[in-house]
């Protein structure tokens, strides 16, 4: 069987060291390249016949690098957030003819993804609630693209729902914290956190919670390999692990 190769991206990086172990240890797979600030990536691409490229770098130049993995015609796993959504709908509309996918996932945790998919179930039957999402003191954006996507799923769902939802008291922007959707997102940037969100839904009477934590960078690999494997075979945009577990 041919392995598919595979390019990653910011492979100096925490996120890309990671990524570079899960790779060389799947046996589908072969790393034929490392990039990072500086290297010229579509030359890289195109020298080691590459497949699919991972991108784990920085906001300020996720953009770019996608561009790059277009032109290239290779497969696309961008696990960079940060990007606005007039962006990601760019994006849509430049993959749209590709034979092979482009894949923007704010989470590569499978329990992250199930976090925002009960989140927006439970949006259905509940009509207030609150986003706290916690992060390293690196982390470069804020609020999360997990929250923002998670924001995004819950108004979704009260749009579908056509629920009368109310605006929070004191809504508005305040340090750290910031409207998505109608919904309030808190920012917690600490050293000692990983990666960690709850959701918190108020009604009469009662609150549900619902929570994911990282614990280990390890968690996101999973994901990642299903991405590679699943774009490859893909065409067109994804935006959203949720997609490929979910349809």
């Amino acid at each position: 069987m041919e392995k598919i190769r595979v390019v990653v991206n910011g492979a100096k990086g925490r996120m890309g060291q990671e990524t570079v172990l899960a790779v060389r240890g799947a046996a589908d797979m072969e790393l034929v390249g490392e990039c990072d600030l500086g290297d010229d990536l579509l030359g890289t691409i195109r020298g080691k016949s590459a497949d699919a490229v991972v991108d784990f770098t920085v906001p300020v130049s996720a953009m770019d690098n996608v561009l790059r993995i277009l032109e290239s015609d290779c497969a696309g796993i961008i696990g960079t957030t940060g990007f606005k959504a007039e962006q990601i709908e760019d994006l849509r509309g430049r993959a749209s003819s590709r034979k092979r996918g482009i894949l923007i996932a704010p989470n590569f945790a499978i329990g992250a993804v199930l976090m925002m998919h009960f989140a927006e179930e439970a949006a259905r039957f509940m009509h207030e609630a609150e986003i706290m999402e916690l992060h390293h003191a690196k982390k470069a954006d804020a609020p999360s693209g997990t929250a923002i996507k998670t924001a995004e799923l819950i108004a979704k769902a009260w749009k579908d729902a056509a629920v009368s939802v109310k605006s929070p008291i004191g809504a508005g922007e305040t340090p750290r914290g910031k409207m998505v959707e109608g919904i309030c997102v808190h920012s917690t940037r600490l050293t000692g956190l990983l990666a960690h969100q709850e959701v918190i839904f108020g009604g009469e009477g009662q609150t549900l919670t619902i929570r994911h934590d990282t614990l280990s960078r390890s968690s996101f690999m999973p994901g990642v390999l299903m991405g590679i494997r699943e774009m490859m075979k893909s065409s067109g945009f994804f935006y959203g692990l949720d997609t490929l577990l979910f349809g």
